[in-house]
């Protein structure tokens, strides 16, 4: 968006007359203003997936890393608001005082600087045992906390500025929130395409830095231009008293406008993650797109009218819920339909249509939103109150779904509770006109509310004893056709929409998609999923339906010839007596089955859930039946195994997974030089890398090149699945010291040497490309 497109040529607005000696060109003064909305925007975006970056190998990539990396950067911007909010309202505006105000904001942009180059703050060791969220809290606030909070402020705090000038734009300067997202969607869009795969974290925060500098210049040049606008024009702005102030319930409502897409995005962003596709960095799509809605709303002359984004939300949320519960669609209207919409919901082949969905859906939503956000602002003179009620709203959606909601909820059952409350945000009525709808309408909401409560927490006493699958699917679908009678009434359209969806996961999916209710059952087989991977499995059952006892056979990728298992016999060949190993990532605790009596096994894992799960004997017998009192460190493998001795494993497994991506920082430069300082003189790392969008083969390579290590890769075809159920090749890396240390691998025709590509850069914790790894998977490398 330009520069011209953003001052639009409104002719409607009142005109402020100033003195010709005393006016600034008004070119330069929009142009100024822009610019430094823009850069602070861009900078302010960038620094969050760079600083984070830079914590996650020093202090292990926990989820609570990221959880409250969110919670901060949330907070320092709602406190950055507040502090551009009360600069205003009490400097510049009770003391009438310019030059107060830019002075301040000056000075505090010049203490930042002393925060530059952006680093860890030093005295920060090891995270303690206890209450480590406020420890990185502190972490965060010490390293970036002064810059942050200094950037955050710049974008109310301008447009209050140029509120206060001569330009014909001023009596609404609203629009300048629009070139604030700009900067932000194009850093946010920027930073893993253009500048994580160039750019050393290093040179990062360098650039960053000069780019602050640039950012002051361009500040002063406002204060200096909001100086030289003429004496008149703050107090013609500040005197009008035609403008009531907001209420109580202005504030309510923009907060709660801006925390349903804020929590939204958050909720969106876990389900297409874990339920669609694990796809690193799929994060990047919604935000971008809700930095987006943003620019249209704020816009002066918005692309998309607000009225039909009203008109069009219930057909898209209606859309999305088709596409999540298509199966029951397809055993009602038969394979007709089943066949017809192949093309958008055969997973398997148009992952990125379904992906795609719900990310229109919650663009929708969250233009909806913001639009009525953007439809109920204030007058210009209580524009620091309405950014930081706003805020607010967003740190209180951001919050409930990103730390609250996976400790209340076993799934990701806030997804569907935040579409309907993005139906509940539509203006209008909330119920039928019609009063002869109401009472029938209340009795079909209180029966439509028992019938969730049991689908959501007794299933069982439903299904199958009441109801068969079909007759399930068959209530669904209806519930889905009765939406066409009340998508103008948002009550008991959100109402239904909520029941469909809870329904189908409750009764309908009967799998859980969070670590501690992650495993579910097929056929003879109970699974261990996150997401859409599976991360172990055990065979409970034999073809008689009777159960299995004793040592349990090994499965996915660990069966026996499996490209694992080669690499337990290859140490073995190599070393005389009893080895010891050690596994990153426990999954279901199938490698505890590898070992002979004599071995030594340890496990790594970051999830206490999946030990939890592991040790019950009720569920899974690996540990229990061939190692019960193996030891399993928790923490995050990078931060717990550089603790263990130098060269006391002969064998390191690296199978730590995140659903179907593996943390970044277990495939550094740095990582391999852990790994391979603990093993032993002859000892191997392997490095499970089995991806569905990345490959990573060629990155394990050069991070063992630049170790002095050599890498052979195993990426063999699946057996068969008739004969063979729930055994997979997998894509597996082996690194050793020396050729020999390979043993029989290194003549095995399965397992081909692996040479670093001379135009890769070895990923550091300074540099990594996933883009790149995405773009060779795409063209199969």
């Amino acid at each position: 968006m330009g520069i011209s497109e953003l001052s639009g040529g409104d002719t409607t607005q009142p005109t402020i007359t100033a003195t010709p000696e005393a006016s600034v060109p008004r070119a330069s003064l929009l142009a100024t203003f822009a610019a430094a909305i823009f850069v602070s925007a861009a900078l302010l975006f960038m620094v969050q997936p760079m600083f984070t970056k830079m914590v996650l190998p020093r202090f292990g990539g926990a989820p609570s890393v990221w959880s409250v990396a969110i919670v901060f950067f949330q907070a320092a911007l709602l406190a950055g608001y507040a502090y551009a909010h009360l600069l205003t309202r009490y400097v510049l505006v009770r003391h009438e005082s310019v030059r107060g105000a830019v002075g301040i904001h000056l000075a505090v942009m010049l203490v930042a600087c002393f925060a530059l180059p952006l680093s860890i703050a030093a005295g920060w060791g090891q995270p303690p045992d206890a209450g480590e969220a406020f420890w990185l809290i502190g972490l965060f606030t010490a390293s970036i906390g002064l810059p942050f909070f200094a950037l955050a402020a710049n974008s109310p705090l301008l447009q209050a500025w140029f509120a206060r000038t001569d330009h014909p734009a001023a009596k609404d300067p609203y629009f300048l929130y629009a070139a604030s997202n700009v900067g932000s969607f194009l850093a946010l869009v920027s930073y893993p395409v253009a500048v994580e795969p160039f750019v050393r974290l290093g040179d990062q925060t360098r650039f960053w830095s000069i780019g602050f500098y640039v950012l002051i210049a361009l500040i002063a040049g406002c204060g200096v231009l909001l100086w030289r606008s003429p004496a008149n024009v703050a107090a013609a702005v500040d005197d009008e008293t035609a403008d009531a102030p907001p209420s109580w319930r202005d504030a309510a409502f923009w907060m709660a406008q801006a925390a349903v897409p804020s929590a939204l995005l958050v909720a969106v962003t876990a389900h297409i993650s874990t339920d669609v596709a694990a796809v690193p960095l799929l994060w990047v799509a919604p935000l971008a797109l809700y930095l987006l809605t943003f620019v249209i709303v704020f816009a002066r002359r918005p692309i998309i009218p607000h009225r039909l984004v009203v008109a069009l939300q219930p057909l898209f949320v209606i859309l999305l819920v088709g596409v999540i519960i298509v199966d029951p669609l397809k055993s009602v209207f038969g394979t007709f339909l089943g066949s017809w919409t192949g093309w958008l919901f055969d997973p398997t082949k148009t992952i990125v249509r379904l992906v795609s969905v719900h990310v229109l859906v919650f663009f929708v939503c969250a233009l909806m939103c913001h639009g009525e956000l953007a439809r109920s602002r204030p007058a210009p003179k209580y524009l620091t109150a309405f950014y930081l009620w706003m805020s607010a709203g967003g740190v209180i959606g951001g919050i409930a779904a990103a730390l609250l909601a996976p400790h209340v909820f076993t799934w990701v059952a806030e997804y569907p509770i935040l579409i309907a409350l993005a139906v509940l945000c539509r203006p209008g009525r909330l119920i039928p006109d019609d009063p002869r709808w109401r009472y029938p309408l209340f009795g079909l909401l209180a029966v439509a509310a028992a019938f969730l409560i049991v689908c959501t927490f007794y299933p069982e006493m439903l299904y199958p004893e009441v109801f068969t699958v079909t007759g399930f699917n068959r209530i669904v679908v209806a519930l889905l056709l009765v939406t066409v009678l009340f998508w103008r009434a948002a009550l008991p359209f959100a109402a239904i929409v909520a029941v469909i969806l809870f329904v189908n996961h409750g009764v309908l999916e009967q799998a859980a998609t969070v670590s501690v209710r992650s495993f579910f059952e097929d056929g003879g087989y109970r699974l261990l999923q996150h997401g859409t991977t599976l991360h172990g499995g055990q065979r409970i059952r034999d073809a008689d339906g009777q159960p299995v006892t004793g040592r349990p056979e090994m499965l996915l990728y660990y069966y026996d010839g499996s490209a694992i298992a080669q690499t337990f016999d290859a140490v073995r060949s190599t070393i005389d007596g009893p080895i010891r190993y050690a596994v990153i990532g426990l999954g279901t605790g199938t490698l505890a089955c590898r070992a002979e009596p004599e071995d030594t096994v340890h496990y790594y894992e970051i999830d206490p859930a999946i030990i939890r799960l592991a040790r019950d004997p009720s569920i899974f017998t690996f540990l229990s039946e061939c190692r019960p009192n193996t030891p399993v460190i928790l923490g995050d493998a990078r931060l717990t195994l550089a603790e263990a001795p130098d060269g006391v494993y002969d064998l390191i497994i690296v199978d730590a997974f995140t659903s179907d991506a593996v943390p970044v920082h277990l495939l550094t430069r740095e990582a391999m030089a852990i790994y391979l300082s603990k093993l032993s003189p002859h000892g191997i790392v392997a490095m499970h890398v089995s991806n569905r969008h990345l490959e990573l083969a060629s990155v394990v390579a050069g991070i063992a090149a630049a170790n002095g290590a050599i890498t052979r890769v195993n990426d063999g075809a699946d057996p068969d699945e008739t004969y063979q159920p729930y055994k997979y090749a997998g894509t597996v890396a082996a690194v050793a010291r020396r050729e020999e240390d390979f043993g029989p691998l290194a003549l095995s025709r399965d397992w081909e040497l692996k040479e670093p590509d001379p135009g890769q850069w070895a990923w550091t914790d300074d540099y990594s490309d996933i883009v790149g790894a995405l773009m060779r998977q795409l063209r199969g490398d």
